[in-house]
C-alpha cells in the first residue's frame, strides 16, 4: 500500500506531510514521558522485523494480487501506539530514500496511511475492546484479525481519498475503492492471524511486554533479552532467506490501479517538485527495489525492477543485501530516536 509519488498532487502531498509531521512531534512528547527505558530496545527490533516482514509479499489467491504486513497494529499491542507510530515512520523514511519503496512526495500520506489507521483507530477502538480483560489467544486472534481488517480497510479507502482529491490520475472513485477496499480486507486477515501469532508467543515468553494483557505486571519464565534477541533472529532471517521466497505478483494498490486502468503504475509529472524529488530519490536510494543498482536501469521512483536484467543468484543477493542491511539501519534508527528522546526527558 506504499504510494508513489505520481499519484498525488503537491497540495495534497505537501497536506499529508503536515499531518504526519505533527503526529510524530506530537507522539514524540508521548514518548518521551510515557515510554519505560526498558522498552527502547524492544522499539529498535521490532522496527527491523516489520522492515524485514514488509519485503514478504503473500499471494492472495484467484486474484492476481499479494499483499504484505502493514505492521502498524502489531507494533502498537507491543509498543502503544505512540511509540509504534514513530517506528513505523522510521521503516517507511529508510525504505523511501534507501530502497525507493514508495515516493517521498506520498511519503506523509504513507505515513499517515500505515501508521495513524492502526495505531490510533484499529488498536484502541477495536483490538483493545474486543481483547478485553480476560486475554485468551481466541480472543486475541479475533480482536488481532479485527483491528488489522479495520486498519487496512481504513489505509486503503485514504489512498483512494488522496489519490482522487490529487486529481493528478483520471482513476475514478467508484471503481478505485471498489477495487482497493476488498482486496485489503484479504490481506487485513493475513495480517490479523500473523500478529496475533507473534503476540501470543511474546506474551507467552513475557506477559509484561504486551501492555495491554491482565499478565502485563508479571514476568515470564524467559529473559528480555532472549525475546530481543529472537526478534533480531528474525528479521535477519526473513530479510537475507525468506525475502528471497516473495510474491512476484502486484501489490493490493498496483493490482488495484491495474483493474481499472490496465497498467499496474501510472506516469507522473517529470518536472517540478514531482521531478526534483524523483531525482533526490534516485541519488540516495543505494539498493533501489530492494536490489543492486545497474546503470542505465531504472524503475518505479528511479528503482530499477527486481530481477530484470540479472541472473537469479546475483538478484537474490541484492535481495539478501537489502533485507539485512535494511533492517540494521531500522533496529539503528529506531533505537536511537528512542534513547534521544528519553535522554531529553531524563536530561530536562
Amino acid at each position: 500500500m506504499h504510494m508513489a509519488d505520481a499519484l498525488l498532487s503537491p497540495a495534497v502531498g505537501g497536506a499529508m506531510w503536515a499531518a504526519s509531521a505533527g503526529t510524530i512531534a506530537y507522539c514524540a512528547r508521548k514518548v518521551r514521558t510515557d515510554l519505560a527505558d526498558s522498552r527502547v530496545p524492544l522499539m529498535g527490533v521490532l522496527g527491523a522485523f516489520i522492515f524485514a516482514a514488509q519485503m514478504i509479499n503473500f499471494s492472495i489467491p484467484a486474484t492476481g494480487s499479494s499483499g504484505h504486513l502493514g505492521g502498524g497494529l502489531l507494533l502498537s499491542v507491543l509498543l502503544g501506539p505512540y511509540a509504534a507510530f514513530l517506528t513505523i515512520a522510521s521503516v517507511l523514511v529508510i525504505q523511501a530514500l534507501f530502497f525507493a519503496d514508495g515516493g517521498l512526495l506520498a511519503l506523509g500520506c504513507n505515513i499517515f496511511n500505515l501508521g495513524f489507521f492502526p495505531a490510533f483507530i484499529a488498536y484502541p477502538f477495536v483490538y483493545r475492546q474486543l481483547v478485553g480483560a480476560h486475554q485468551t489467544r481466541a480472543r486475541m486472534t479475533m480482536a488481532a484479525i479485527a483491528a488489522a481488517v479495520t486498519g487496512l480497510q481504513l489505509g486503503a479507502f485514504g489512498v483512494v481519498l488522496e489519490t482522487v482529491a490529487s486529481g493528478q490520475s483520471s482513476l475514478p472513485f467508484s471503481t478505485f475503492v471498489v477495487m482497493m477496499q476488498p482486496i485489503h480486507l484479504a490481506i487485513g486477515v493475513v495480517e490479523g492471524f500473523v500478529t496475533a501469532a507473534v503476540v501470543s508467543f511474546v506474551y507467552r515468553a513475557r506477559p509484561e511486554l504486551v501492555p495491554s494483557s491482565p499478565g502485563a505486571c508479571s514476568a515470564g519464565s524467559r529473559p528480555v533479552r532472549g525475546v530481543l534477541l529472537a526478534f533480531l533472529a528474525m528479521a535477519v532471517l526473513t530479510g537475507g532467506m525468506v525475502s528471497w521466497f516473495a510474491s512476484k505478483d502486484p501489490d493490493g494498490l498496483e493490482w488495484a490501479i491495474g483493474k481499472v486502468t490496465g497498467k499496474g503504475e501510472l506516469p507522473g509529472p517529470t518536472q517540478g517538485i514531482h521531478g526534483t524529488l524523483a531525482e533526490v530519490q534516485r541519488k540516495t536510494s543505494f539498493l533501489p527495489d530492494y536490489s543492486f543498482r545497474k546503470s542505465g536501469e531504472t524503475g518505479k521512483e528511479g528503482a530499477q525492477p527486481a530481477g530484470q536484467g540479472k541472473d537469479k543468484g546475483e538478484s537474490r543477493v541484492g535481495t539478501s543485501v537489502s533485507g539485512v542491511l535494511g533492517a540494521c539501519i531500522t533496529l539503528a534508527v529506531a533505537l536511537l530516536v528512542g534513547f534521544l528522546l528519553k535522554k531529553r526527558h531524563q536530561s530536562a
